[in-house]
């Protein structure tokens, strides 16, 4: 297998490199980057026989349909997705080459799904996945696990924590990004858009992360769960960004403008606030607190079984760029092995199968902690028998 990796210098790129370079069937992994700076990849990832650095501009179409023809998959983790996500899907199928990226923007989701992306893939027999990461990724697959073993889903809470201590470059805008305007929710049945950064509450994650307030953000579950989860009534999904100062000063510059995307001017010259703003948190101040170097992941899913009322709850601790690179890098494992069959646009829930790669993801130390709550929906009187 020949894989490409838009992206491939920075964090996750090589998250997925690291895996792929280490497995037998693959040949060669390009990593394709407007900065292919040698000095920026790990030891193992530089000294790798089967590693290679080119330069690539997302912008130049041409260039990506030409370099893509010479492999089997393009794996997409430039952010931000609402940007990349979709020329680079393009570029994928004019080549009529298998796609994943780690797309979390809704945005870009909605157009891949909606656009004449999904025809064109499917004329061409090839596969685009997207959100195939953490957040979505690994927990839309979880979603799907839970729901073959309930015979009705009624709802998905998915929350998830990053910590600014593992944050760099596109996640930052991708992070500010997120909480603008009105982000899409499945709430009752339907597709609605609320207010992004609203609606607050505590979750408890696994340590070293504790008790985190999470809150509305823009990915891509609510729109793509119920395409696959059929009869699910809320699929809701909230993040925070840790420690809380950050998701509360974030709170406050959207709030005061600071997170416009219309220019102003200031002494003659056309300023966007956002684009100031988001360079302005490409550095922490020293001494403040950066939070623990761990992200997190809780899904949630209820629904019936044989009568009863189920509650799956799995959690996840870890690092961000092992934990968002390994589930691309296993999916295009099993693209290569005949696993995903399904062409056109798709989501993680509707082509990866569950137990081969929580199977592979667990194999490589991935830890998940899972609990099942079995509630009886009858109604007994005091000596025990069921009321009619």
């Amino acid at each position: 297998m020949r894989a490409l990796i838009i992206g491939g210098v920075g964090g996750m790129g090589q998250g997925v490199a690291r895996d792929l370079v280490k497995q037998q069937q693959v040949e060669s992994v390009i990593l394709a980057d407007l900065y292919p700076d040698p000095e920026r990849l790990s030891p193992k990832l530089r000294e790798s026989e089967k590693t290679t650095l080119i330069k690539m501009d997302v912008a130049d179409h041409a260039a990506m349909v030409e370099a893509f023809r010479d492999v089997n998959v393009v794996i997409n983790t430039a952010g931000p997705f609402y940007k990349t996500a979709v020329p680079v899907a393009k570029a994928a199928v004019e080549a009529k080459v298998n796609y994943i990226d780690i797309c979390d923007d809704y945005e870009g989701t909605e157009i891949l799904f909606n656009s004449e992306i999904d025809r064109l893939a499917q004329d061409a027999g090839i596969t685009v996945l997207t959100g195939m990461g953490s957040d979505p990724g690994t927990n839309n697959v979880l979603v799907k696990w839970y729901a073959d073993r309930l015979e009705e889903v009624d709802e998905v809470y998915l929350y998830w924590v990053v910590s600014i201590a593992e944050l760099a470059g596109a996640a930052w805008d991708h992070s500010l990004h997120m909480t603008l305007g009105k982000v899409p929710q499945y709430l009752d049945g339907k597709l609605v858009y609320v207010e992004g950064g609203t609606d607050v509450v505590a979750e408890q994650f696994l340590d070293p992360l504790g008790t985190c307030h999470v809150r509305y953000v823009g990915h891509p579950q609510p729109l793509t769960i119920p395409k696959y989860i059929k009869g699910v009534k809320n699929v809701i999904i909230k993040g925070a960004l840790i420690p809380l100062w950050v998701d509360e000063l974030i709170k406050e510059q959207k709030e005061t403008g600071f997170l416009s995307t219309e220019p102003v001017e200031v002494n003659g010259v056309q300023v966007t606030p956002y684009d100031l703003a988001l360079k302005l948190w490409e550095t922490i101040p020293e001494g403040r607190d950066n939070g623990p170097q761990s992200s997190g992941l809780k899904v949630i899913v209820k629904g019936k079984r044989r009568g009863a009322e189920v509650t799956y709850t799995a959690d996840m601790v870890g690092r961000m760029a092992p934990g968002t690179g390994l589930p691309a890098s296993i999916a295009s494992l099993m693209m290569d092995a005949g696993d995903v069959t399904q062409t056109g646009v798709v989501a993680p829930e509707g082509c990866i199968d569950p137990d081969k790669f929580l199977s592979a993801f667990i194999a490589r130390g991935a830890r998940i902690h899972e609990t099942e709550k079995v509630s009886s929906m009858f109604v007994t009187d005091k000596y025990g028998f069921l009321k009619c």
